[in-house]
C-alpha cells in the first residue's frame, strides 16, 4: 500500500504502508514532518516534547536507511526485535553529548525500563525505514524498548569505534515492534501525546497499553514467520554494490589458489556466530568432502557446567558468481558428516536449485551461506571494499592454519 505525497496529512498510519516523499529536491520533501503532528524534517533520531512537561516527550521517530555499513540497523521479521545504533556516530563528541539528544533519551528509557519505574513516561517509539525511491519511507510499526528475551543488561550497549585514528563510544539498543493486530496507529492518538499525553492513554493501541502497564513483560511482538522456499540463483547472489564489491575482491585474492579460501570461510563463520570455535583445517588431500572441522558451543554463560559442543564439518568453495555448488558437491560433504555432526557449506557463489532441494527436502543438518550471506556477515564486522584487502592479508598471515590430522 503506499499514500501519495499530496495526500500525506491527517492520517493513520498502517504497517508496511509506503508515504510517498516529495519531488522538488529538497527538506520540504520529507513526508515524515507532514504525517506527525510538530515533528521536524531533520535526522534520524527526532523525537517531539509533551506540552505539559517539556522535560519529558510525547513520541520519538527512528528512521533509518539500513544500508549504514558501520551502522547496520536491523529488523528481525521472524521475531519482531528491531536492533538500532544512537545518534553519536561520529568521533568529537561524548556518548550522550549529540546534536539530538538521542542517546540520552536511550539511557533515560532504558533505565526506566529495566528499574520498572514511570513506564508511563516511556514514549512510543515509531520505527521507519527508507524506501527504494527518493524520500519515501516505509512504516515499520509502533516499537517499545526492549524485548521479553533480551537481557535486560544487554538491550542498550554502550561499546568503542574507531573511524581514521579517533576513538568514540555510540550505543547498540533493541526495541520490539509490537503486535497492533488489526489496529492502526490513530492520528488522535498523535496528537494527544503532544496536548494532553496524561490522557493520551485511552486513545492508544492495546498493544501498547498492555507495554505501559507490565513493562518488559507486557510486550507483545508482531512475529511475521517466513514461508520457506528454496531461494533463487539471484535471491542467494543479491546484495548491494558495496557487497558486491567485497566479494569481487574476496574472488580476486583466491583466483589462484581457491584452496586457501578455506581459512577465511572458518573465519567468516567464526563472525557470523561467535559460537562457533576450535576450527581446524584438514588436509587438502584427506579432506574426504570437508575442509575443516570444529565446533559450536552451547552453554549457559555461567561458569559452573560444561558447555555442550557440537561438532560440525565445513566444505568452502570460492567460486565465481556464476559456477553453483552443484548436487555432486553438496551430496559429497552430506556424506561425510558423522553420527551427530552437522554440516556448513559456504560458497562465494549460490547453491543450484536441485541441491538445495534435496538438502531441505531429506532434512540433511547442512547450514548454507551463500554470497548473499557472506557480503552481510562482513558488513555487521564493518568489513568494506576499502579494508578488506587488509583482512585478508591478516588471514593469510594468520598463525591458526592448523590440520586435523
Amino acid at each position: 500500500m503506499e499514500v501519495k505525497f499530496e495526500d500525506l496529512g491527517k492520517m493513520d498510519l498502517i504497517v508496511d504502508t509506503i508515504y510517498k516523499g516529495g519531488k522538488n529536491g529538497n527538506t520540504g520533501d520529507d513526508p515524515l514532518s507532514k504525517i506527525f503532528p510538530k515533528l521536524g524534517n531533520m535526522s534520524g533520531f527526532r523525537k517531539v516534547k509533551r506540552k505539559d512537561d517539556p522535560t519529558k516527550f510525547a513520541y520519538c521517530v527512528l528512521y533509518t536507511s539500513m544500508s549504514e555499513l558501520e551502522w547496520p540497523d536491523y529488523l528481525d521479521e521472524e521475531t519482531g526485535i528491531f536492533r538500532y545504533y544512537g545518534d553519536n556516530r561520529k568521533p568529537g563528541r561524548l556518548l550522550t553529548n549529540t546534536k539530538q539528544g538521542g542517546n540520552k533519551l536511550l539511557e533515560q528509557v532504558f533505565s526506566n525500563l529495566n528499574f520498572n519505574k514511570n513506564l508511563k513516561d516511556i514514549p512510543p517509539f515509531f520505527i521507519f525505514k527508507k524506501a527504494t525511491e527518493g524520500r519515501d519511507v516505509q512504516f515499520l510499526g509502533l516499537a517499545a524498548p526492549g524485548n521479553p528475551n533480551i537481557s535486560p543488561d544487554k538491550d542498550l550497549i554502550a561499546f568503542w569505534r574507531t573511524i581514521g585514528d579517533n576513538r568514540f563510544q555510540n550505543y547498540e539498543s533493541y526495541f520490539t515492534i509490537l503486535d497492533t493486530k488489526d489496529e492502526s496507529i490513530s492520528y488522535d492518538w498523535l496528537v494527544a501525546l503532544c496536548e494532553d499525553y496524561e490522557n493520551s492513554i485511552e486513545k492508544a493501541p492495546e498493544a501498547w497499553k498492555k507495554f505501559q502497564k507490565n513493562g518488559r513483560n507486557g510486550i507483545d511482538a508482531l512475529k511475521a514467520p517466513k514461508i520457506f522456499k528454496i531461494p533463487s540463483r539471484y535471491e542467494q547472489l543479491q546484495c548491494d554494490e558495496e557487497g558486491k564489491l567485497c566479494i569481487e575482491k574476496i574472488l580476486k585474492h583466491y583466483n589462484d589458489r581457491p584452496t586457501e579460501f578455506e581459512l577465511c570461510a572458518t573465519h567468516i563463520v567464526s563472525m557470523m556466530d561467535r559460537n562457533f570455535e576450535s576450527f581446524s583445517l584438514t588436509r587438502p588431500w584427506r579432506d574426504g568432502g570437508r575442509d575443516a572441522i570444529g565446533y559450536y558451543s552451547i552453554s549457559t554463560g555461567n561458569k559452573a557446567n560444561f558447555p555442550l559442543k557440537i561438532d560440525c564439518a565445513l566444505e568452502a568453495k570460492c567460486y565465481s558468481l556464476n559456477h553453483g555448488v552443484g548436487v555432486k558437491n553438496m551430496s559429497r560433504l552430506i556424506s561425510r558428516i558423522r553420527y551427530r555432526q552437522f554440516g556448513i557449506l559456504i560458497t562465494t557463489s549460490y547453491v543450484d536449485s536441485q541441491a538445495y532441494k534435496e538438502v531441505v527436502e531429506d532434512g540433511h543438518p547442512i547450514l548454507i551461506i551463500t554470497a548473499s550471506d557472506i557480503a552481510y556477515i562482513l558488513r555487521r564486522n564493518s568489513i568494506t571494499s576499502d579494508n578488506i584487502d587488509g583482512w585478508l592479508n591478516s588471514i593469510d598471515n594468520s598463525t591458526q592454519r592448523n590440520y586435523q590430522l
